[in-house]
């Protein structure tokens, strides 16, 4: 009887209606992760480029992203911002807030990665005609994201996790749905909560082996 009440939980109703959360989590993860590298990598450069007043002004505001709860960032972009004037739907709410948390803390892997290149590979570039620009994309940038991949990829794991904190939105992904599910039974919180977690370690073992596999091809 504990076996059929198991199984019970898995009707196709909500199979489906979990899948569609996994594809909510997935579809913010994919583009919070694209948008977090894209924005992290140029404030990563900025700070490592030291400009006058600007390196230090980006500075400052990424170490004030940095030190809140992300839960915090996206209350404020989903509450706050319609006060100014600025609507989003639930989901695009959560892919600014978890791309702008995610950026500051990319920013500060970046910096460090930049920082731990030998001089001397910019100081050759120059001797050779290159520009900044083109010392930092062709010379600098592939060393050190080469370095750089475990700790981005660990950042992008709990990038993945932390979609689940989007239901203090009521963003309906995973989490939120599985909720829903055993909200009408709870003989089904032990299997929902086993079959999300598998999901999420599934998700997130599969970006680790990515990560291994990127670190021997660059190797």
């Amino acid at each position: 009887m504990v076996t059929l009440g198991i199984f019970s939980a898995f009707t196709p109703q909500n199979v489906m209606y979990l899948l569609g959360g996994l594809g909510i989590t997935v579809g913010v993860s994919i583009i919070s992760v694209i948008l977090s590298l894209i924005f992290g990598s140029v404030v990563g450069i900025i700070q490592f480029e030291r400009l006058p007043y600007f390196s230090k002004f980006v500075g400052t505001i990424n170490n004030v992203i940095r030190n809140l709860p992300l839960l915090l960032i996206i209350f404020f972009v989903y509450f706050a911002l319609p006060k100014i004037g600025i609507h989003l739907p639930i989901f695009w709410a959560t892919v600014v807030a978890m791309s702008t948390f995610e950026s500051a803390m990319l920013a500060e892997i970046v910096r460090g990665g930049l920082e731990s290149i030998d001089i001397g590979q910019f100081e050759g570039a120059r001797a050779n005609g290159l520009s900044n620009m083109q010392t930092m994309i062709y010379i600098i940038l592939p060393q050190a994201y080469k370095k750089m991949i475990p700790p981005i990829i660990s950042q992008l794991i709990s990038l993945v996790k932390d979609t689940s904190l989007a239901m203090g939105i009521v963003l309906a992904e995973m989490t939120y749905r599985s909720q829903i599910i055993y909200a009408q039974n709870s003989t089904y919180i032990i299997p929902v909560l086993v079959a999300i977690t598998l999901v999420y370690f599934v998700l997130n073992y599969g970006l680790s082996l990515i990560a291994r596999w990127a670190d021997h091809k660059l190797a």
